[in-house]
Parts: C-alpha cells; sequence; structure tokens
C-alpha cells in the first residue's frame, strides 16, 4: 500500500495534468471549515518541541465546500486569521484557534485579466504568495504560465502580470513554488526543482517588483537545502534571515518537511550561496504530510511560525495547519 501511494503521489506532484479532484469552477461565497485539533505527536501527546520550535497547537481542517483544500501557500493574521492560496487560483479565508473571527469566511476565485480569461481552468496553477503590508498589495506564482501577478488591495483586481525566462527555464510543475518579498522591496524566488549541476536550486533575485515590466533581469544565486529536500516556500525574517520550508518524499515515510533557516550574505552577488541551517523536521511518528505553505507573525514579543500542508484534493492526504514559536528569535 504504501508504495501505491507513492507512485499516486509522484503523479499527481510531477504530471503536467490536474488531479481528478480538483475543483473546475468554483463561486464565491461563504466558507464553512471546521478545524480538529490534533497533537504534535500521538504517541506522546505531551510533547511540545520539535527542534528549534516550541508546538503550540496544529489542527485538521475540512470543508464541505469543493473548492476547499490543495493549500500551496498562506498569510496570517494574528492569532489566526488565514488567507489561503490554492492550486486551483482559489482564495480560502477562515479563522482558527483562540479569539473571535474578525472577518467572514470566504471563499473565491482570484480575480483574471480579460485576456487571460480563455485560459484553460487548470493553468491556474498557483503556488507561491508575498504581500506587502505597506500597500496591501499581493503577489502571486503560478506553475505551468512560470509567471507572476500582482494584485490590488483586497485582491480586488490583477495590476500587472510578468513571464521571465529565468522561470520559464524551470520545471513547468516544480518552478516557483517559493516566493518572498523582502524588507527592502527585493523579491526572492526558489525553484523547487530547478536544480543547478551541483545540487543547488536556482534562484533570483529580483531588484524590484516581479510582475512590473521595468524591473531588470534578476541575479541568479545559489540555495542548498537539507540533504534529500526540495523547497516548497520561503518567507524573510528580517533583511539578513529567510525562513524556507523544504519536503521530500520518500517510500519509508512518504512525506517529510524540515524547516530552515537561510543567512543572507551582507552583500548578495550573482552565484551567492544560501545554505540552508534545518531548525526542525516534522516526520512520523510526529504531524507529517505535505507541508507547502509557510507563513510567520508576531504575537507580542514571540515569533510565530504557520505550516500548512497541501492535500492535492486526494483522499489520502490532509490539510494541516500548524502553529510554532520560535523561542530564539529575534536573537537578543
Amino acid at each position: 500500500m504504501r508504495r501505491i501511494l507513492l507512485v499516486l503521489t509522484l503523479a499527481i506532484l510531477l504530471l503536467p495534468a490536474p488531479p481528478p479532484n480538483k475543483p473546475q469552477t468554483v463561486r464565491a461565497g461563504s466558507l464553512l471549515v471546521s478545524a480538529r485539533a490534533l497533537p504534535l505527536d500521538e504517541g506522546a501527546p505531551a510533547r511540545q518541541h520539535v527542534g528549534a520550535l516550541a508546538y503550540l497547537g496544529a489542527w485538521e481542517l475540512r470543508s464541505a465546500n469543493p473548492g476547499f483544500g490543495g493549500i500551496s501557500a498562506l498569510l496570517v493574521d494574528p492569532p489566526g486569521q488565514v488567507l489561503a492560496l490554492s492550486d486551483a487560483g482559489i482564495l480560502m479565508g477562515f479563522h482558527v484557534g483562540d479569539g473571535t473571527d474578525a472577518r467572514r469566511p470566504f471563499i473565491a476565485p482570484l480575480p483574471v485579466r480579460a485576456q487571460d480569461r480563455g485560459k484553460p481552468w487548470w493553468a491556474w496553477d498557483s503556488e507561491s504568495l508575498t504581500h506587502d503590508p505597506a500597500t496591501d498589495r499581493y503577489w502571486v506564482g503560478f506553475e505551468l504560465q512560470q509567471m507572476i501577478c500582482r494584485y490590488g488591495p483586497g485582491f480586488v483586481r490583477v495590476e500587472a502580470c510578468r513571464t521571465w525566462p529565468e522561470i520559464a527555464a524551470w520545471p513547468e510543475t516544480g518552478s516557483i513554488e517559493s516566493l518572498a518579498r523582502l524588507p527592502d522591496g527585493r523579491f526572492l524566488a526558489i525553484g523547487e526543482m530547478g536544480v543547478t549541476a551541483d545540487g543547488s536550486h536556482d534562484t533570483l533575485l529580483f531588484a524590484r517588483d516581479p510582475a512590473d515590466d521595468a524591473t531588470p533581469a534578476p541575479m541568479h544565486l545559489r540555495y542548498y537545502p537539507p540533504p534529500g529536500y526540495r523547497p516548497t516556500d520561503a518567507v524573510a525574517l528580517d533583511e539578513r534571515h529567510l525562513l524556507v520550508l523544504n519536503r521530500r518524499l520518500t517510500l519509508a515515510q512518504l512525506f517529510t518537511g524540515t524547516l530552515a533557516m537561510v543567512e543572507l550574505p551582507e552583500r548578495l552577488e550573482t552565484g551567492a550561496q544560501l545554505r540552508a541551517r534545518p531548525l526542525a523536521t516534522l516526520a512520523p511518528p510526529l504531524l507529517a504530510d505535505n507541508f507547502e505553505g509557510l507563513a510567520v507573525t508576531r504575537e507580542g514579543s514571540r515569533t510565530i511560525v504557520w505550516i500548512v500542508s497541501d492535500d492535492n484534493h486526494e483522499f489520502f492526504q490532509r490539510t494541516l495547519l500548524l502553529k510554532f514559536a520560535l523561542p530564539e528569535w529575534p536573537p537578543r
């Protein structure tokens, strides 16, 4: 059975055809999500740490709405207001944990430019998401189309989209899984399967908005993940530090995930090496699944890390949302 699941999962992840259960059309409306609390380790429910992370909570998310699931990226506002993006161009807003819901839970497709409305539904393979809180604008990275789009406040409209030959060179179903905006306005995109000859992953540093036609060609950097892993999301902690979520799929354990930190060189130049320093690994008997989304928030003096899994709209996977504190950050 484990071998069969591995083959099915590889087909879902690597083949350009959409999974049969992936939703074709979704109408904007309200969304009801149930959240079942889970321990980090079912065999040791009192366990509260994994690596450098302190466990704060985990939930299995479910909804009767057929558009729910397939979450590949997320943003979170404290204490638990989630904005999730699926790999079918679908936005989902909901609340988890303590406190009250600050907005009405919703589900809605991303807006589409007039010139793109003829594209097939499965072409909107949105895999990465980042945000500028100062302008309330959002950027989404699309596989298959190898494109980055910028959206206005509240996702009311598409402001600009751009395809890049550097991203087009990456595999269509293993490209822009990670898109992070640095505090100074630069952007980093990491190729999930854009692997170079030395085993590193091609990483693009954009000096400005990657959806803007005036932005110059990006600089190539090299990201070295933990051995056997591939990057699936990234978020900037500050000007010099990046958190990267990494995924591995094996016959022995199926999905495992590793959260790593990258200290960026003081001066980023072409060919700069970005080396992952593992912080925590999520593998059986701990909660483990197809972890693809990463977000960071602040609660008082604590840095909070959120990790979400993509269930690929398949019966044998789950949508898991995990919450941790990074106790040693920022360093004193």
